[in-house]
């Protein structure tokens, strides 16, 4: 059973959080997942995060909500199209005595591809999340790009209104991990084995895996100039993981002192086992987070604040 979060996009409540789990939970029963129809490219929607046909949309514990949002997608690879429709277009020429120009050519490749959509596999895939309106969190599974921005905007188109921004912090990450790694990070922080530096006015690039960042090679990077822009970490003793110029967490990983928690919990099946999951990493997160944005030096103003 794997249902740790290993990625982190956060996102921050620019107002308090109005809903409540029922409220929320009704909201997304309007978008419930259904599978792909036999013409559907594609279809997402709402499941019970826990599992089950019949769970609830939004499990809550702790004042912590789990949503997940399913995609269902047909495979129907490059080159199967592309053999369907030269067939298509040399049954047409010989038939016709003729050539098939670029324009309907395209307009065969939809054909084609409306006829091949039944027979299509599919792949599912999951994307979890969850609010924290204690805390004024909203956070995603994920790094940032096109599945964490689909994901906030159908929550978005849900609710009706998410007054949700993504984390800005005083100061941005990479001055801040470019002194943790030249000087020393502060309490609590420790330097992990792998790093990735950029040059900015050339883009020169420069990454170290399982490596020692107390290197000469390191020092010579960051003489150069060279800013961090994913650094590996530990926190407390109670998590690793890579923090990135973009505010992201990634390949988030929980410690022994953590994983020792779960063992005490003697879930007995999956959704047990996944709600205690829950439970702990939200907890963690609620004490990880607010130490991750006073790192970086406190939140920034708004700008009409600022």
């Amino acid at each position: 059973m794997a249902f740790w979060f290993k990625n982190l996009t956060v996102f921050r409540f620019t107002e308090p959080c109005t809903l409540d789990p029922d409220s929320l939970a009704v909201a997304l029963s309007r978008s419930r997942f259904r599978v792909c129809g036999s013409q559907d490219l594609v279809t997402r929607g709402w499941v019970p995060p826990l599992g089950g046909e019949d769970g609830a949309l939004v499990h809550a514990a702790g004042g912590f909500w789990l949503v997940c949002l399913q995609t269902e997608e047909k495979v129907l690879p490059a080159e199967v199209i592309g053999d369907a429709l030269e067939a298509r277009v040399s049954e047409i020429e010989d038939r016709e005595a003729r050539k098939v120009r670029r324009k309907e050519k395209e307009t065969l490749r939809d054909e084609v591809l409306l006829a091949l959509l039944p027979r299509a596999f599919t792949r599912r895939k999951r994307l979890y999340a969850y609010l924290d309106p204690r805390g004024g969190w909203l956070v995603v599974n994920g790094t940032p790009g096109s599945a964490v921005d689909e994901f906030t905007s159908l929550l978005r188109k849900a609710v009706g209104s998410l007054p949700t921004a993504t984390l800005r912090t005083a100061q941005h990450p990479d001055v801040t991990l470019t002194a943790w790694l030249a000087d020393a990070p502060p309490a609590g922080w420790l330097i992990g084995d792998s790093a990735t530096l950029r040059e900015d006015d050339r883009g020169a690039k420069w990454t170290a895996s399982a490596a020692d960042l107390c290197s000469d090679d390191t020092r010579a990077h960051l003489a150069a100039g060279q800013q961090v822009t994913r650094l590996a970490v530990e926190w407390q003793e109670r998590l690793s993981c890579v923090l990135g110029d973009d505010h992201a967490v990634r390949r988030l990983r929980f410690l022994d002192v953590v994983q020792e928690q779960l063992a005490d919990t003697n879930a007995e099946t999956v959704a047990e086992e996944i709600e205690a999951r829950f439970a702990l990493m939200t907890l963690e997160l609620a004490a990880f987070l607010p130490a991750l944005v006073e790192a970086f030096g406190g939140e920034a103003l708004p700008p009409e604040a600022a």
